[in-house]
């Protein structure tokens, strides 16, 4: 892990990130607590059910959530990408695991420091609130795709939240926004663990998208969007 000095008026997603409404001055009393750290693929930052001493902001990268079976399986629930909040304020334990998938930038803040800051600052505390909620209706929404969607909707829908989510939209991966290309941040494996897919269904379902066009596949895991239009329709059409 390495850490570095990176001040809160230079970071890439302060304004997406539950900070984003402080204060000149209130940004500098959490600047004060912050410490950065980079982390390669593959570093666990909170175990299931274990004691939480830290709060962090994602800078850049991607982070899974996974939580354990009785029987020792794990399953991913959630992903995490770059201005998204990890960890949760008020509660003593961590509700999931939470690992890198990528290289990892994070903002931290020590537990203690980060409530009382919380408690100090007027409306960080509905921000942070705000921001449980728009979690809470993300994962309502993915309980949709699971359960409802067939298995070329379930592809289409999992590649069109991660090109909306992924950090080079827009930037130097793609001139044009509306075609963004990306790395995949996760295996075949995975993906297929998190849409409750097999793996061999989702090289299918991603293959027939390359066939008909609408995204264009280098090796197994950088995608182009060729058309956005048309995938987002595949994400509400049955495909057989």
């Amino acid at each position: 892990m390495a850490e570095h000095l990176l001040r809160c008026e230079s970071c890439s997603v302060r304004h997406r990130a539950v900070c984003g409404a402080l204060e000149h001055a209130e940004i500098e009393r959490l600047n004060a607590i912050a410490h950065h750290k980079l982390l390669p693929p593959g570093h666990v930052i909170l175990h299931d059910n274990a004691e939480m001493h830290y709060f962090a902001n994602i800078v850049s990268g991607v982070v899974k959530l996974t939580k354990t079976l009785a029987d020792g399986r794990q399953q991913i629930v959630g992903l995490q990408f770059a201005s998204d909040f990890l960890g949760r304020p008020f509660r003593a334990q961590s509700p999931y695991t939470a690992e890198t998938v990528t290289d990892v930038h994070l903002c931290t803040y020590d537990k203690g420091k980060f409530v009382r800051l919380v408690k100090d600052i007027d409306g960080f505390e509905h921000r942070l609130f705000q921001h449980t909620l728009d979690e809470l209706d993300s994962a309502r929404e993915w309980m949709l795709l699971l359960g409802r969607k067939s298995a070329g909707e379930k592809v289409a829908s999992f590649l069109l939240m991660v090109a909306r989510r992924m950090e080079t939209i827009g930037c130097k991966a793609s001139d044009d926004p509306n075609r963004p290309r990306f790395n995949l941040p996760l295996s075949r494996a995975e993906i297929a663990d998190f849409l409750g897919l097999t793996i061999e269904t989702v090289s299918r379902q991603i293959s027939r998208l390359k066939v008909d066009k609408i995204i264009g596949l280098e090796g197994n895991r950088t995608i182009s969007i060729l058309d956005m239009r048309r995938l987002m329709a595949a994400m509400e059409q049955e495909r057989d």
